[in-house]
């Protein structure tokens, strides 16, 4: 609760600066914040409390998705630094939105009600739609901005809809109740229903087949920045929050269930690496990328109560990978019209150091050693080995082995194609952010128990 308030506070703090005229100051003390902030999630790990009558409950599963989704707000809002600096009049906006959404992302954690459950998502998802639009005199941008509204709008009636038929069932929004009517023998038909309406809902904000269409047009037309939030922070929020939905609600008992896991996850990989292979524009490609992850990421509802350590671990080394990309992506196709391979032709001459940086960041979304995305996929793979689904581990091994001729297509327009054109000089926080994003992604490859033990 008091990362919470710490988060809104901070936000507000954003809009004070620029009433006081103090816009250069706001993204270095919006860092320092935001560590302050981490500290503060980090001492809260060992204990488990509850809030306002349940509707925030304090735990270790609440705690690690909290820090994590920190440290991506962190480097989020470090990259936004010079994109700005030709907006310097609204970068309080800018920044004061992405943490508010940050407050949204802890709360649909941290949520132990459904109505703070409905809140949280609405905090995000508004503020997701703003700035899917905020380049204001792109047509693109625009047209991403109110497709990914209607769109998004009609996920949340869904999701609101579940809710009061789960309502409706058990006669209560509080979650610990909910989870203990559940177990009963005999339960109202409209309890399964819901469910499936809250999920379908989620499905959505996770971009998994075949909820995903909004994904590739809302990536390509958004702000390369907005698209990196969408990505990394907001696909792993809603990712975590599903498993925390379905894991009160005590779904995983349900055969019928984990055969429409199984299917969904099996079609949100092949669809995703198989349009993936066809992009030539790189932002639609990690969008397709990204919804094959959402498929992988799917696999630990088959076994929610011992998969939550899997699920922050491959949500971990996907986000970082995701980071370290974008950040390469935003120097090398800023000021230009599209994000096109060809932008990054001969980058391996002309850069060597972000080339090696994307390289490795791609790698790691293949699934390559020594990177962290294949220790996620081989934990993942084991643990859903053991429960008894070897069709669908097959499945995810031939999808990360197409993965790679998509990977591989961009990293070779980088080293075997000559430069279009000189580039320009690199800002130090685009080398930082990808530098340390890159370094931790090896780091939990190499140390993948400082992450699996944490939910343990």
């Amino acid at each position: 609760m008091n990362t919470l308030i710490a988060i809104i506070g901070l936000g507000v703090l954003c809009l004070l600066f620029e009433i006081f005229n103090w816009r250069k100051a706001i993204v270095p003390i919006t860092i320092i914040g935001l560590i302050a902030v981490l500290g503060l999630t980090i001492s809260e790990y060992n204990s488990t409390e509850s809030y306002y009558n349940n509707m925030i409950v304090v735990s270790k599963f609440s705690s690690t998705f909290s820090a994590l989704f920190i440290v991506l707000t962190i480097f989020l809002v470090a990259l936004g630094h010079n994109l700005y600096e030709n907006h310097l009049s609204k970068i309080s906006d800018y920044i004061a939105i992405k943490v508010f959404l940050l407050a949204g992302s802890v709360a649909m954690v941290s949520f132990g009600n459904l109505a703070m459950f409905f809140l949280g998502i609405e905090v995000l998802s508004i503020a997701l739609y703003i700035l899917a639009a905020s380049d204001r005199l792109s047509l693109k941008s625009n047209e991403a901005g109110m497709k990914y509204f209607l769109m998004g709008s009609f996920a949340s009636g869904i999701i609101l809809f579940g809710i009061c038929l789960i309502y409706g069932a058990m006669g209560s929004f509080d979650v610990s109740e909910i989870s203990a009517l559940s177990q009963s023998a005999e339960l109202p038909v409209w309890f399964p229903i819901g469910i499936v309406l809250v999920t379908i809902g989620m499905l959505f904000k996770v971009a998994a087949v075949p909820f995903h269409f909004w994904a590739p047009d809302v990536y390509e037309g958004s702000p390369a920045l907005t698209t990196a939030l969408m990505s990394t922070l907001a696909k792993v929020v809603a990712m975590a929050t599903l498993y925390k939905l379905l894991s009160v609600m005590n779904a995983d008992v349900s055969e019928s269930f984990k055969i429409i896991v199984v299917v969904i996850s099996m079609a949100s990989m092949t669809v995703g690496n198989i349009m993936a292979l066809r992009q030539t524009n790189v932002k639609r490609m990690l969008a397709f990328s990204g919804i094959s992850h959402a498929g992988f990421m799917l696999m630990t509802l088959l076994s929610l109560s011992t998969s939550a350590g899997s699920l922050l671990y491959y949500a971990s080394a996907y986000s970082l990978s995701g980071i370290a990309a974008f950040s390469v992506i935003l120097y090398v196709c800023k000021n230009r019209d599209n994000e096109d391979i060809v932008n990054f032709h001969g980058l391996g001459k002309t850069n060597p150091l972000l080339a090696a940086i994307l390289t490795a960041a791609l790698l790691s979304m293949a699934g390559i050693p020594i990177f962290a995305g294949f220790f996620a996929k081989l934990v993942l793979f084991n643990q859903t080995i053991q429960g008894g689904y070897l069709a669908l581990v097959i499945v995810a091994v031939v999808n990360s082995i197409i993965s790679v001729g998509y990977y591989f297509k961009l990293i070779l327009a980088m080293y075997t194609k000559e430069p279009n054109e000189e580039r320009k000089t690199t800002p130090f926080v685009i080398y930082a952010v990808a530098v340390v994003s890159i370094v931790l992604n090896i780091a939990l490859g190499l140390f993948p128990s400082l992450v699996l033990d944490l939910l343990a």
